[in-house]
């Protein structure tokens, strides 16, 4: 006899094991499929997580080596690759280990192995020993998650050619390394080999980095990576990247017509990722899906076919973790009988860099393009007493505001720590604040999310500090 479940989640990433703990709170008979032998998704794994702990290890090495300029004298600097390695692989297994403690913990049956649908209501489990598991289910909640988009005809190894997964774990620092794509990953991953010694070049189809982006915080951003030695060649479309013996060269066309050869050790391929719809028989069932092969959801995820929902990097939106999570506890609700809700307004996205780069809501294009007049205030880092007391000043906070009502609608920032200090900006936007209120509330001296306030009273052009 097949086990059967009220509820069972196929995706084991930051959407669907939260979902699944949600559900099993709210009372459900839950279960969760992961085929990758750990959950977390590509987020805990092969993305966020392992990421930020090379984005910090190699922050802290480029540190240590100029602190000498400060007044703390130190020995000879020495690189341990393999060490680094390490202490990033131990951050993931812990995590990942205690997501599994949380499935337990609130009883949610977890299946190792990849699932996909038998019919409606029945869900087919391939597991690591490729036996067959049949399982019961009267709602599904697809949470598969994304997976790098490639260039056509190139072929990812992992060692020369590499997606991030390859990037999070070479063996060696290679002398040059090429990054095509200047979006979130390919920036944060150029950034960390550029730290530890590798020269650093991208190359970006568009005009500009970061897609989307508030295209001031993106100009600046770009200025700063290139002070740190990055290297950019802008508006050029790959055509070929071919191996041979040292590494590999990539060969472009600029916008002019030019053909360029770049040769280097290591070529990261981070152009993009793709929803993970493949494999789940979803045709079978006919769920609808759009031009972007992303599952077709209603707003309360619902799919066209009738208690089948789907949450995450498989549907419309920034494919983000944290929107995931989002979505995960939403769908747990609304299927539970509440009003689960989800404010894309109020979604923030987050560069990891040195500086951070953090961004919420509208950004001054998309106002522009909405015919919303609006307000902007700006502060400078530099001018921020924390930051200048420790040499971090690069950067500022940018906020805009509805010209009228001075409503907050959006947010912008470059500068240390800026991930922490959009979230401020978040609670502010979810509660309708205005740059006034602000404005008008305390913040703790010296610290840089006074940068934060003073950008807002420079909304109404009243900054104290510049």
């Amino acid at each position: 006899m097949s086990e059967k479940f009220q509820v069972v989640v196929i995706g084991g990433g930051p959407g669907g094991y939260v979902c699944a703990i949600r559900l099993a709170q709210l009372g459900f008979k839950t279960a969760c499929i992961e085929s990758r032998g750990s959950l977390g998704g590509t987020c805990l794994n092969v993305g966020c997580i392992p990421s930020k702990s090379l984005l910090n290890l190699s922050e802290e090495f480029h540190k240590v080596k100029s602190l000498s300029q400060k007044g703390i004298e130190i020995g000879d600097i020495k690189l341990n690759l393999e060490k680094m390695m390490e202490n990033k692989d131990k951050a993931v297994s812990i995590l990942t280990k205690g997501v599994e403690f949380l499935l337990k913990k609130n009883k949610v049956s977890y299946f190792k192995g990849v699932g996909s649908f038998k019919s409606k209501n029945e869900i087919l489990i391939l597991d690591n020993e490729n036996k067959e598991i049949k399982i019961k289910t009267e709602k599904t909640v697809i949470a598969t998650g994304s997976v790098p988009l490639f260039l056509p005809g190139v072929e990812i190894d992992e060692k020369i050619i590499v997606s991030s997964t390859g990037a999070l774990k070479l063996e060696k620092v290679p002398n040059k390394m090429i990054v095509i794509g200047g979006g979130y990953i390919g920036l944060e991953m150029g950034s960390v080999w550029s730290r530890l010694g590798t020269k650093v070049e991208v190359i970006e189809f568009l005009d500009h980095i970061t897609p989307g982006m508030d295209k001031e915080i993106s100009s600046e951003f770009m200025k700063i990576l290139k002070k740190q030695g990055i290297k950019f060649n802008m508006q050029n479309k790959v055509e070929s990247i071919k191996k041979d013996k040292s590494g590999a060269t990539v060969s472009t066309v600029d916008k002019d017509g030019n053909r360029n050869n770049f040769e280097c050790d290591v070529v990261l391929v981070s152009v993009g990722r793709k929803p993970n719809t493949g494999g789940l028989n979803l045709e079978s069932l006919g769920v609808n899906l759009d031009e972007k092969k992303r599952i077709k959801t209603d707003k309360n995820f619902k799919t066209n076919i009738e208690d089948i929902f789907a949450i995450g990097d498989v549907i419309e939106g920034p494919m983000l973790a944290h929107k995931a999570e989002d979505e995960g506890i939403a769908v747990a609700e609304i299927i539970s009988g509440q009003s689960g809700h989800v404010n894309y307004d109020t979604i923030p996205g987050v560069i990891y860099t040195a500086p951070e780069v953090a961004s919420i809501g509208k950004t001054e294009e998309q106002l522009k393009e909405l015919n919303r007049k609006y307000k902007v205030g700006k502060f400078s880092f530099m001018a921020n007493s924390r930051a200048k007391a420790i040499d971090d000043t690069e950067g500022f906070v940018k906020i805009l505001a509805d010209e009228k009502t001075d409503k907050v609608l959006g947010a912008h920032i470059i500068g240390p720590h800026a991930g922490e200090l959009i979230a401020e900006i978040g609670v502010a936007m979810e509660f309708g604040a205005s740059a006034e209120d602000i404005a008008r509330t305390c913040h703790a001296h010296p610290t840089f999310s006074e940068a934060v306030k003073e950008a807002a009273l420079s909304v109404d052009k009243r900054a104290i500090h510049s």
